[in-house]
C-alpha cells in the first residue's frame, strides 16, 4: 500500500545483513522504519510489537530465521533460533507456521546450503503473504458488491487492525474494502479503536487516511448501538488463528462484536489466508492458548503530546490489571470465512472444500 504516494510493504530485506520494518510502535504519529540484523532483534521486535498482526508477524519470523542463518547454519543454531522466535507470541499460528516452514527447508540440505534456502523461503512467505491477501480482496469484494447493489453507501464494521500493517501487503480484513475503494463503490468504515493498544484508532485508521477511505474512529462499546440502528451493514474482521472447525481467535473483543452482529442479522465475515488455519485443533475454546500481555498497556495510553509521544498512567497506580489479547468467536456466529481460495462457512466440511489437502 501507499504512504504519502510511495508503496511499501511492511517489511523487506535492505542488504545482505540487513531487514527492514515499519515500526509500529510509534503510529500513526511516527513513520520509523527499524534496521533488524540478528535473530534476537527479530524476537524482540514480535514480542515488544514493533511488528504486529499474524501475517505479518510470520513473515518476520521468516527473516529472523534468514538472519540466523547468517551467524551460524549449525542445525543446533538454528533449532534454538526456531524455539526462540516461536515462543515471543503464543496465539497466531502464522509464526509457528513460517519458523517450522523454514526449519523443514534448511535441515533437509547441507549446511552449506541453508543459507540460500533460508533466504529463498523468507521472501516466499512474504510474497506469498501479500498475494494471498490480495486474492482475499478480489473474493470479499463479491459480498460488498452485492450490498452496494442495494444502497448508495456500504457501512463496514472492523475490530483492531487486519491491515496492511498486520500482513506484508493489502491487509485480510482491509482488502476487500481497498478493492471496493478501487472500483469506486462508496464505502464507509466504523473502526472500534480496539482497547488496551488501540490498533484501530491508531493503525487502521492510519492506513485508511492514507489510502483516501471514508472512516469514523469509534468507542469499542459503540458497535452494538450501531448495528440496532441499522447503520452496520457489514462486519469483517482478521484472524490470529482458526480451527479446522471454523472457531476464530482473534484481537480481544470479536467476540462481542460476532455476538451483537448475530442479534442483529448483520452479517459477520473473518478473512483470513491459510496460513492461520490450525488444522491440529477442533475446539477454540478449549485448546487456543490466550496470550496474556503485561499490564502497563491496560493502565497507560499512549498518544502525542506538544510534538512528543507520550504515556500517560489512566488507572490507579495500585490496581490490578487483566490483559488478556484475544478471545475466541465460536464458528456458529460466523456467517462466513474468505480466504485466497474462495469463500467458504465456517464448518469443518466447508472448510475441506476448499483445503482438501487436510482431509484425514
Amino acid at each position: 500500500m501507499k504512504v504519502d504516494g510511495k508503496h511499501y510493504r511492511t517489511i523487506w530485506k535492505k542488504n545482505k545483513e540487513t531487514i527492514q520494518i515499519i515500526d509500529q510502535r510509534y503510529l500513526p504519529h511516527r513513520f520509523i522504519i527499524e534496521d533488524l540484523k540478528t535473530v534476537d532483534e527479530v524476537a524482540t521486535a514480535i514480542k515488544e510489537m514493533h511488528v504486529r498482526g499474524a501475517g505479518l508477524i510470520g513473515a518476520t519470523a521468516g527473516y529472523g530465521m534468514y538472519l540466523a542463518a547468517l551467524e551460524s547454519t549449525e542445525e543446533n543454531f538454528l533449532l534454538n533460533a526456531a524455539e526462540k522466535l516461536k515462543s515471543t507470541r503464543p496465539t497466531a499460528v502464522n509464526l509457528e507456521f513460517a519458523v517450522q516452514r523454514q526449519i523443514n527447508k534448511m535441515t533437509n540440505i547441507k549446511p552449506n546450503g541453508r543459507l540460500e534456502i533460508a533466504l529463498k523461503t523468507a521472501k516466499e512467505i512474504a510474497d506469498e503473504d501479500a498475494k494471498y491477501c490480495k486474492m482475499i480482496g478480489e473474493q470479499g469484494l463479491k459480498i460488498i458488491e452485492e450490498i452496494a447493489n442495494k444502497k448508495e453507501t456500504v457501512n463496514i464494521l472492523t475490530h483492531c487492525n487486519a491491515g496492511w500493517l498486520a500482513f506484508v501487503d493489502y491487509g485480510s480484513a482491509t482488502a476487500p474494502i481497498y478493492k471496493a475503494f478501487e472500483k469506486g463503490i462508496d464505502v464507509h468504515v466504523w473502526i472500534d479503536e480496539t482497547r488496551p493498544r488501540n490498533q484501530g484508532a491508531r493503525l487502521t485508521a492510519w492506513e485508511l487516511n492514507k489510502q483516501g477511505v471514508h472512516h469514523t474512529v469509534i468507542p469499542d462499546n459503540v458497535g452494538g448501538h450501531l448495528m440496532q440502528h441499522g447503520l452496520v451493514d457489514l462486519v469483517i474482521t482478521g484472524a490470529d488463528r482458526t480451527t479446522c472447525t471454523g472457531d476464530v481467535a482473534n484481537k480481544i473483543g470479536t467476540y462481542l462484536k460476532a455476538l451483537a452482529a448475530n442479534d442483529n442479522n448483520i452479517p459477520f465475515y473473518v478473512a483470513l489466508p491459510s496460513s492461520t488455519f490450525d488444522w491440529t485443533i477442533k475446539d477454540g475454546i478449549k485448546d487456543i492458548i490466550i496470550e496474556q500481555r503485561g499490564e502497563e498497556e491496560v493502565k497507560y495510553v499512549q498518544g502525542l503530546r506538544e510534538g512528543e509521544i507520550q504515556s500517560v498512567l489512566i488507572t490507579p497506580k495500585d490496581s490490578q490489571t487483566a490483559n488478556y489479547a484475544f478471545d475466541v468467536t465460536p464458528a456458529k456466529y460466523i456467517t462466513g470465512l474468505i480466504t485466497e481460495r474462495g469463500i467458504c462457512k465456517a464448518n469443518e466440511e466447508s472448510i475441506l472444500e476448499l483445503y482438501p489437502e487436510h482431509k484425514l
